[in-house]
């Protein structure tokens, strides 16, 4: 609603192509897209129009849906789910990213990944083994050595911290 009103005040036809995509219909003037912007600040919104970020945030937003639905995602390759959502090449779209990001898009990955599987560990409602296959795992022991060298602490060990830190509010 609040893209659309600054668009309205300024008098812009568009049309909305995806979540938080619009397709302004005519060409705007530096003026006009600057007044867009501060319009959006002014309510917590970011105006993105460099194409490279535009792409970071999509290939973020991949990864995010790829994580939270990792058992209902076909069983295919990283690169190849990447590049089939994106319809970009997947050493550009891997360049890009670590340029922009600081870090590679396997690393990131694989940190989403793991902030993931804190979350259900802490939830407490699965064992490892079912960790590791809703997450698309080979193995409780690859899903192991990745949250090590994420997290510094094995899965068994974050576990039992969460259960200590239960028991010591518990007597307290």
């Amino acid at each position: 609603m609040v893209v659309k009103e600054e668009l309205n005040k300024l008098g812009l036809h568009f049309v909305f192509v995806d979540r938080g995509v619009v397709d302004i219909m005519e060409d705007i003037s530096a003026e006009q897209r600057e007044q867009v912007r501060a319009g959006l600040l002014r309510s917590g919104l970011e105006l993105m129009d460099n194409k490279k970020a535009i792409l970071i945030e999509k290939i973020k937003k991949v990864i995010v849906e790829m994580v939270h639905n990792e058992e209902d995602s076909p069983k295919i390759n990283f690169s190849n789910y990447l590049m089939e959502k994106l319809n970009y090449d997947y050493a550009y779209m891997s360049s890009l990213f670590s340029e922009v990001q600081g870090i590679t898009l396997e690393k990131y990955l694989i940190t989403y990944k793991i902030e993931m599987v804190k979350e259900l560990i802490i939830y407490n409602q699965l064992s490892l083994s079912d960790i590791a296959w809703k997450m698309n795992y080979s193995s409780v022991a690859h899903l192991s050595t990745q949250f090590k060298k994420i997290t510094g602490l094995t899965p068994s060990y974050f576990r039992s911290m969460k259960e200590t830190r239960q028991k010591t509010i518990g007597n307290t």
